[in-house]
């Protein structure tokens, strides 16, 4: 692993100054594994509404409709930590399109008329499994095929479109729904799927895998995981990408008990379930665009700092317009991703880059899913808004401990590849 001091730059140059996203596009194969990632996009959405609407009609339960969110986050520690070596000891192009086409089998099941509650539920972990395997390993080929400041850019874009499908996801699910039953959106989700890994088989280069092994995979992956964490600055690095997330989506999940406590109805939490994932894409877009690679890098830690303050004026108890402000300023500070997505793809080793991504994006889900659970339990007998401004209080003091972290570390050499 390189030095972070001298990690301001990935292979191939472009480091000087922003190129702007359109060099993003003029990559070949890049733009159909982006074409791949919004069709995986909209048919994770549709499964998700298209499920849980199917799972309440079988069942008429409420608990058991919200099982089929949940389960989007929950089985993201366990496949992070036991699964992750697939992608560094298989080639990328085909653990993608072996993803894609897992999750289109699976879902084409859950379609079939009759089957089983309990057949539904197990169909979806197998999902939520093979989910952090594919992102990891596209985030990991994503840095095979872009280079420089394209990367940067590049990885950029995909968060730009994942805050969009929380945007507009949802609500194109429903509109689906008015046309089509919910087997019906679930065969069209496995199209997407099917659709993704076509896109992927016949648009990317087949590259060798970037380790071998001959060990138990689950072993090795759990091994590899624990070298990972145990490395100093990478294990800064990854706190930092989690730790502020699991804070930010606190207010999201008390989206309902804040609109219901505040009279402002279904339109307002449609707003404020929008507000903060609005913030992150004007964000994005706007250091990708305007902002130098060493201008980016200069930002990370102090805009990190100060990304959760604006929760704290939850306190205030905010009307709705005051509420929205507060969640996009807040959106609008996660402009320190970009930089960070230089940092983390220079110092894992590349033989180590497929686990490090799916362990990245691993932790990331699982402590989301931890912070919406903390949240709902705190909101059973405190007001929203006040543990919404409590989770900015904690959060900022957590991310402040983080930052120490990765600033002591930006010196340390690495000694994983050893």
């Amino acid at each position: 692993m390189k030095d972070a001091d001298n990690a301001t730059t990935t292979p191939g140059g472009d480091s000087g100054s922003t190129i702007g996203y359109g060099a993003v596009f003029s990559v070949r194969e890049f733009r159909p594994i982006f074409a791949a990632h919004v069709l995986s996009l909209l048919g994770g959405v549709l499964a998700e509404v298209a499920l849980a609407v199917l799972i309440f009609a079988e069942t008429g339960s409420a608990v058991l409709s919200a099982l089929v969110f949940a389960l989007t986050y929950l089985p993201y520690a366990l496949s992070g930590l036991l699964l992750s070596g697939i992608a560094d000891r298989y080639p990328s192009r085909r653990v993608l399109v072996s993803c894609d086409v897992l999750s289109c089998g699976c879902v084409a099941a859950m379609a079939i008329p009759g089957a089983p509650v309990v057949l539904l539920f197990a169909l979806r972990v197998a999902v939520s499994l093979i989910a952090p395997l594919f992102t990891g390993t596209r985030a990991a080929s994503l840095a095979d095929i872009l280079e420089g400041e394209r990367y940067v850019l590049g990885r950029s874009l995909v968060r730009i479109v994942a805050q969009g499908s929380q945007i507009a996801g949802f609500g194109l699910g429903g509109l689906v729904l008015v046309w089509l039953t919910p087997r019906s959106a679930l065969l069209l989700t496995a199209c997407t799927f099917a659709g993704s890994a076509l896109l992927l088989r016949l648009g990317t280069a087949d590259r060798p895998a970037r380790a071998t092994g001959s060990g138990r995979l689950m072993r090795e992956s759990i091994a590899s995981a624990g070298r990972l964490m145990a490395d100093p600055r990478i294990r800064a690095l990854l706190l930092m990408w989690w730790v502020p997330p699991m804070f930010f989506i606190v207010a999201e999940g008390l989206a309902a008990p804040f609109a219901k406590a505040a009279g402002i109805g279904t339109v307002g939490f449609g707003l404020f379930l929008a507000a903060m994932p609005a913030g992150t894409a004007v964000s994005e877009v706007l250091a990708g665009t305007l902002l130098s690679p060493a201008a980016r890098d200069r930002i990370v830690l102090p805009l990190a700092g100060v990304s959760l303050l604006p929760l704290v004026l939850f306190a205030l108890d905010p009307s709705l317009p005051l509420a929205l402000v507060l969640l996009v300023l807040t959106g609008l500070c996660a402009a320190y991703a970009l930089g960070m997505d230089r940092w983390f793809v220079d110092d894992v080793p590349d033989q180590m880059r497929g686990q490090a991504m799916s362990l990245l994006g691993a932790g990331l889900m699982t402590l989301q899913g931890l912070g919406i659970t903390i949240g709902g339990a705190l909101a059973e007998w405190a007001p929203p808004y006040a543990v919404i401004a409590g989770s900015g209080v904690g959060g900022t003091l957590s991310v402040l401990l983080v930052l120490r972290m990765v600033r002591r570390t930006r010196a340390v050499p690495a000694a994983l590849a050893a």
